[in-house]
């Protein structure tokens, strides 16, 4: 299994929707490296979910329930999304301040690669980041 967190505006797509749908669709992704990290995604692989622009911080788990196939939304070009769905909302939101102030997670593309909107981790970095919510 491999470990993943994923980033969204919560005004555009949030967890909260995500759990009302019970399945969503990750689509959207125009930058490469991302859309490389979806294409690497298996199904069962855990997703940490992370509110950006508003809030700024890791609100749930998801599990990735469908491997990638061509987006649908993108009008020209070779992109790809996968399907998710929520697994639990985490007992405390983690913020990036936390996570930039934690010695085990300052290699995660989330500070390294900010922009990157679908980003691996390691099983540590992944365990880290639940611990910390508790």
């Amino acid at each position: 299994m491999n470990f993943w967190l994923v980033k969204s505006e919560p005004d555009a797509y949030s967890y909260d929707k995500l759990e009302a749908e019970g399945r969503g669709m990750w689509d959207g992704v125009r930058n490469y490296a991302a859309r490389n990290n979806l294409r690497a995604m298996k199904e069962g692989d855990q997703v940490l979910f992370y509110h950006s622009n508003i809030g700024m911080e890791v609100v749930g788990i998801c599990q990735v329930a469908k491997e990638h196939y061509p987006d649908p939304t993108a009008e020209s070009g070779d992109w790809s999304v996968v399907e998710v769905i929520p697994v639990r909302r985490i007992k405390r939101p983690i913020t990036l301040k936390e996570i930039k102030a934690t010695p085990e997670l300052a290699n995660i593309a989330l500070i390294k690669q900010s922009r990157l909107s679908v980003m691996p981790l390691t099983a540590e970095e992944f365990e880290k980041i639940l611990k910390m919510s508790k």
